[in-house]
């Protein structure tokens, strides 16, 4: 849990929440270190659950548990920290890699709990990722916790927690991958922003991950809330005190304005158009109820 220097018991407003899922592998307190600085620049609440898999530990690649502990998050501070006050109008979740994979399944399964959502990075189809492992890129750290034969290991890994390969589990995998998900999201209408690099070398191939989820977010409800950040980076590191995180924090309003980050190109919502939250049945559709999405 990472909050401003001079919160606590005595001084303790209401505060915006972040719940900020961790990357494959790595752990809350990794995670909170990429937030630096900012929360006490925006008078932020930043959790960083440890994720607990099916059956491995901070591999758990969207699992069902996991996502319903993410919604559980504000009840458990309030049950663990009982002086920290939350705006429960103001929760968020910032999610890169995995990470981002369990923000998109938050924001499908539980729309009604956040008030926008970042994912970075994001594995949004677990199939294809799964047979892309042998594509990835591993160097120094990585290469020595799973070896030589990097895909090989993490494919062993993915069949241990879901249960065997997407060949023989289909519908395990589509239902820890956000895509499967995507007509939920279109149709919460929360402020989303997708952040993905053409270079991405962990994330193979992001124009069929993120930027794919992004082009069907559109063309399921052009009037969706949701923007695209798109660059050139390695995987994950838009996600960082010092490079976009502060871009991202800005466009829901919990930073100042921040500079553009590196050559980010911004696909921001269709402008005059608006959210339409009863996409009717699969194939088509449109219903009543609207909200106005944000064009700025």
């Amino acid at each position: 849990m990472v909050l401003p220097s001079w919160y606590g018991p005595a001084a303790n407003p209401p505060l915006p929440l972040i719940i900020s899922p961790h990357g494959r592998g790595l752990g809350g307190r990794a995670n909170s270190h990429l937030w630096g600085n900012l929360p006490g620049r925006g008078s932020l609440a930043v959790v960083n659950p440890d994720a607990r898999g099916r059956r491995v530990a901070g591999h758990s690649w969207g699992y069902a548990g996991q996502i319903a502990d993410l919604a559980r998050m504000p009840e458990i501070l309030r049950t663990t920290l009982p002086w920290l006050r939350i705006d429960r109008s103001r929760i968020y979740s910032f999610g890169g890699s995995m990470g981002g994979q369990e923000t998109l399944l938050l924001l499908a399964r539980y729309p009604k709990l956040l008030a926008g959502a970042a994912a970075f990075s994001s594995v949004t189809d677990l199939a294809l990722q799964y047979r892309n492992f042998n594509r990835l890129q591993c160097k120094n750290a990585c290469r020595t916790l799973l070896g030589k034969r990097f895909g090989s290991s993490l494919r062993k890994l993915a069949r241990l927690e879901i249960g065997g390969g997407p060949g023989r589990y289909p519908g395990a995998y589509a239902a820890r991958s956000p895509i499967t998900h995507a007509r939920a999201i279109a149709a919460s209408c929360v402020p989303l922003q997708l952040w993905w690099s053409v270079s991405d070398q962990i994330v193979v191939d992001q124009q069929s991950q993120t930027g794919r989820l992004f082009w069907e977010l559109r063309q399921l409800n052009p009037g969706a809330n949701v923007e695209a950040f798109v660059g050139f980076w390695i995987h994950s590191a838009e996600m960082r005190a010092r490079t976009g995180l502060p871009l991202a924090l800005s466009r829901f309003g919990l930073l100042p304005v921040a500079p553009a980050w590196q050559n980010v190109r911004r696909v921001q919502p269709m402008p005059g158009r608006a959210c339409t939250r009863d996409l009717g049945s699969p194939g088509g559709g449109s219903g009543k109820r609207t909200a106005g999405a944000q064009t700025g």
